[in-house]
């Protein structure tokens, strides 16, 4: 049973209050993995914008950073400053693994669903958008892209529960989503909440974060390929900062249901 009540409005203000409590931390464990990401990004750009499959390509090795980083700062989060170790994105170890396991194994089908809804539906072009009479090929690209959608939706909702269980790998505790989605009965909805709550107003931010930089460096010098650096810039670590936060409610989450502590074992439950 969980050691404890989960609550939507503490967990969200311990989350928030952490995250920017510790500001000076973010920035020293983002560095590495935020110019990977950013590296990344221009690179794939560079050579093939226009391509879906290098896109996604592009997204699944970005993972590789941000394991990294979301790593760190989850043994920040739930041991202290003091036992981050290495410099997140100069060193992979079996912690890094077993974290990007983990979240396969969470939410592995839910990215294989995304794929292939977006490879389905392909590009969404506005000037179609309620066409009368509606182009076939885009139709038909809806119908079959529907199912796909469904069952990502169904899937997200349920890596949401068990996602918490990322935090558990951080910290070298074996703990699997079977014994996760134990732990968060009874919270299920409340843990859901709390993770799209932060996850809708991150990706708001990396929007504007995006839009803003793009639009004035833009207007004021004219140069497209600079605003579009800039802009991928500033939106990659404020996607950074949304990570940072779901992580921490998700570690914040995963010390409440199970209580665990430094040095404690699991509940005999969770064991």
């Amino acid at each position: 049973m969980p050691t404890s009540k989960l609550s939507f409005g503490d967990v969200l203000s311990e989350s928030f209050g952490f995250f920017f409590s510790n500001l000076a931390l973010f920035f020293h464990l983002v560095t590495i993995p935020w110019i990977l990401s950013l590296v990344l990004r221009i690179a794939i750009s560079a050579t093939a914008p226009d391509s879906l499959v290098i896109v996604l390509l592009e997204k699944a090795a970005d993972v590789i950073p941000t394991v990294m980083f979301l790593v760190a700062w989850m043994r920040a989060t739930l041991l202290g400053p003091q036992q981050v170790g290495p410099t997140p994105g100069l060193h992979w170890s079996s912690r890094e693994t077993a974290f990007l396991l983990q979240l396969i194994r969470i939410a592995g089908i839910t990215f294989v669903l995304l794929a292939a809804f977006t490879l389905t539906a392909g590009p969404i072009d506005p000037a179609a958008l309620g066409q009368v009479p509606i182009d076939p090929e885009i139709a038909r690209r809806e119908a079959l892209a529907a199912p796909l959608g469904t069952g990502f939706f169904i899937s997200a909702l349920l890596a949401l529960r068990v996602s918490f269980g990322l935090a558990a790998p951080a910290v070298d505790v074996p703990f699997t989503p079977r014994q996760a989605w134990a732990a968060s009965r009874g919270s299920a909805w409340r843990i859901i909440g709390v993770l799209f709550v932060i996850f809708f107003t991150s990706g708001i931010a990396t929007v504007v974060a995006a839009i803003v930089p793009l639009s004035l460096v833009h207007g004021l010098l004219g140069s497209s390929i600079g605003a579009t650096v800039i802009a991928w810039t500033v939106a990659t670590l404020v996607s950074y900062g949304g990570a940072a936060l779901i992580a921490t409610a998700q570690a914040i989450i995963f010390r409440r249901l199970t209580g665990w502590r430094k040095g404690v074992q699991l509940p005999e439950a969770f064991s």
